[in-house]
């Protein structure tokens, strides 16, 4: 009699293509790893990739905080990513963004410049961008939906406004230094642009050295003692945040000075430290750059992703502050 059996090795061969046929009918329903490139994430959340510029500083730590919370009470899952202050890092992650397929792209510029062909990427794939905080230089403003963030050259400006009135009865020349943020960002520049700006109207308010600190309050001790050391007359330091000033604080007192009455000190970004500096009469002047970005930067992100129309630029609502109206906001400071 026939045997009618299977061979056992034509029996593995079918359960070989079997499977094969079984693993591209899973693929061709989507892979729920990679996102769906604009309709959300698996449980239908919106996804937001957000890149960072890093931790420098108690500004960029409330940033941050601001924005995980504000994802957690909008809905949105956010992937959030530490560029440590490095372009290739923050490039490299919005390339991350781009092959997981989320739905809006946001994030803080290291610097102005070197960003069309990344950006060009998240464009041809169909992906919004948003900017926060810092802004870039390139001349296709198509490559982004729109910056959310401070007018860092106003800021600079207040600043030297304030110092051309604090110094109009001063006799003979006004020597400043200044601390300078990240070579080539956007509120580096900006900021010493503005400033230099303002304090044009009175030709003995000179600028006698000028460098970077980094954004970081170790960079900003370590300029300061090399500023004192050049420099016998300092009158005034300008620092482009508070972190920086902070440092030199130290460097100040270190060399036997008075900050706050032998040196003027003004700064930006009034973050909690700053403020109690500037109460205690150690700083003079702060003008404002808020970091809670994050409720403002969820709306927008909804309606980028839905299409909706919103302007190219969004300014945050500021201000200035002496010694007394520090003292005032102190107690209620959010960061």
């Amino acid at each position: 009699m026939r045997n009618m059996r299977m061979p056992m090795a034509r029996r593995r061969a079918m359960a070989v293509v079997a499977a094969v046929l079984l693993a591209g009918a899973v693929a061709a329903c989507g892979n729920s790893d990679t996102g769906s490139g604009g309709d959300g994430g698996d449980d239908g959340k919106l996804v937001l990739g957000f890149s960072q510029v890093g931790a420098e500083s108690g500004w960029r730590t409330a940033n941050t905080n601001s924005i995980k919370e504000a994802a957690t009470e909008a809905g949105i899952e956010l992937k959030f990513d530490d560029a440590q202050q490095k372009q290739e890092n923050q490039i490299k992650a919005i390339r991350n963004y781009i092959q997981q397929k989320v739905d809006v792209i946001a994030f803080s510029p290291v610097v102005e410049s070197g960003w069309d062909t990344v950006l060009k990427e998240a464009k041809d794939a169909g992906i919004p961008v948003i900017l926060t905080d810092r802004a870039v230089d390139s001349a296709d403003k198509s490559l982004y939906k729109t910056f959310l963030g401070s007018d860092f050259v106003k800021e600079g400006r207040l600043s030297g406004e304030w110092l051309v009135e604090n110094k109009k009865d001063a006799t003979g020349d006004v020597n400043i230094v200044e601390l300078q943020g990240t070579t080539g960002s956007a509120p580096a520049n900006d900021r010493k642009k503005g400033f230099a700006e303002a304090i044009a109207a009175d030709p003995k308010l000179k600028v006698i050295a000028s460098q970077s600190g980094d954004f970081t309050r170790a960079g900003g001790k370590q300029v300061m003692e090399q500023f004192l050391k050049a420099h016998p007359k300092i009158d005034v330091l300008f620092a482009h945040n508070d972190d920086m000033g902070l440092g030199a604080l130290e460097a100040i007192t270190a060399a036997g000075k008075e900050p706050g009455k032998d040196i003027t000190i003004i700064t930006i970004d009034a973050v909690k430290d700053g403020m109690q500096a500037l109460a205690d009469g150690k700083f003079n002047f702060i003008a404002e750059c808020s970091p809670l970005l994050g409720p403002q930067l969820m709306d927008l992100a909804k309606k980028v992703h839905a299409g909706e129309e919103v302007p190219p630029r969004i300014e945050t609502e500021e201000t200035t502050f002496t010694q007394e109206q520090a003292k005032e906001a102190l107690p209620n400071r959010k960061y």
